[in-house]
């Protein structure tokens, strides 16, 4: 199974991200094509690092790279990449990983 996991570091406005995450970002994401599962952690997130910025993380499940392609070349992937620019709009505002993990 591949993962997408979007990290947000803490908002200027976390009203706006909250609702605007919420309630327009993951229903436009939950249209991806070949999309599993969507899931989000926010508050109570530590970090064991130090890191103390993290705001929320999103997790999105794929059955493949192949699919994960496919979800993102598609117009709602288009549009869910456009849209994270209004939740995090520079890139150090977010990390974003994509990986396929393997049981061990």
């Amino acid at each position: 199974m591949v993962r997408m996991i979007a990290i947000y570091k803490t908002p200027t406005n976390r009203e706006f991200f909250d609702k605007h995450y919420f309630e327009t970002h993951i229903p436009l994401a939950k249209t991806l094509p070949g999309l599993i599962r969507y899931e989000v952690a926010k508050g109570g997130i530590m970090s064991t690092t130090g890191h103390n910025d993290v705001y929320c993380i999103g997790t999105l499940y794929f059955e493949s790279l192949a699919a994960i392609k496919i979800a993102f070349a598609s117009e709602q992937g288009k549009a869910c990449a456009v849209d994270r620019r209004i939740l995090a709009p520079h890139d150090h505002d977010v990390q974003i990983y994509i990986f396929d993990s393997i049981e061990v």
